[in-house]
């Protein structure tokens, strides 16, 4: 989220995870803190997640499994406790993942609208539809935290900044598509999974930014439902 004004370069050193949904699981993780040998609340559920074995006991394999996962999206403290947090983020992958390529199956994103954006904070999906067309998506995307929820309700894409830069935060927001006050798409070099969430923004991968921006343009209809867990 940012307020509405121009820069004349791209800030540079913004990277992003790039790798598809089904690819979030297996990328390399950061250097992990120390390890506890506490089992946590969800153990069973995070353990079947990872492909270990699942007992409901910490050992020391468990513990550097989840602090890779802990390390690859951002979730502190990073120390392989099968908390709630943890725990959240692993079921909102696998509730995204059933999704599959079917994203309007509820139809709550209008179909008579002809080309939109749509954003479900509910599963912290969105995809380009026209009609009833799947254009693009579903990719997972990173909505507003608690107190910065990111509003509901049918909108319109009003302005876009390919090289936007938020003075309220100080942070390049590259592929800026506002449709709403200072809530735009933009893409950020963070996990999409990255808790608690944004200020308000839709963040995206580089790539899904970029799609949208070639995809999307000044007056088509952005439609955003649900609710973030966590808000």
């Amino acid at each position: 989220m940012g307020d509405i004004r121009r820069r004349g370069v791209v800030a540079a050193g913004v990277t992003g995870l790039v790798a598809p949904l089904a690819l979030a699981f297996t990328a390399a993780p950061a250097q992990a803190a120390s390890c506890t040998t506490q089992a946590g609340p969800y153990q069973k559920q995070v353990e079947k997640f990872l492909g270990r074995p699942v007992d409901g006991k910490q050992s020391a394999a468990d513990c550097k499994a989840i602090q890779a996962f802990q390390d690859r999206h951002g979730i502190t403290p990073d120390i392989g406790y099968a908390g709630p947090v943890t725990w959240g983020v692993m079921d909102l992958m696998n509730k995204q993942k059933a999704v599959g390529s079917n994203p309007n199956k509820d139809g709550k994103c209008p179909v008579n609208k002809g080309r939109i954006a749509c954003v479900n904070l509910t599963l912290q999906l969105s995809w380009i539809q026209d009609g009833k067309k799947l254009v693009y998506g579903p990719v997972p995307v990173r909505t507003g935290r608690d107190g910065y929820e990111t509003r509901t309700g049918l909108k319109r894409i009003y302005w876009r900044d390919i090289d936007h830069v938020s003075n309220i935060y100080d942070v390049p927001m590259p592929y800026s598509q506002f449709f709403d006050g200072g809530q735009a798409f933009h893409s950020v070099g963070l996990s999409m999974w990255n808790p608690p969430g944004s200020h308000g923004c839709v963040n995206m991968t580089p790539t899904t930014a970029k799609k949208y921006w070639s995809l999307l343009k000044n007056g088509d209809d952005v439609f955003v439902y649900g609710r973030k867990p966590g808000t």
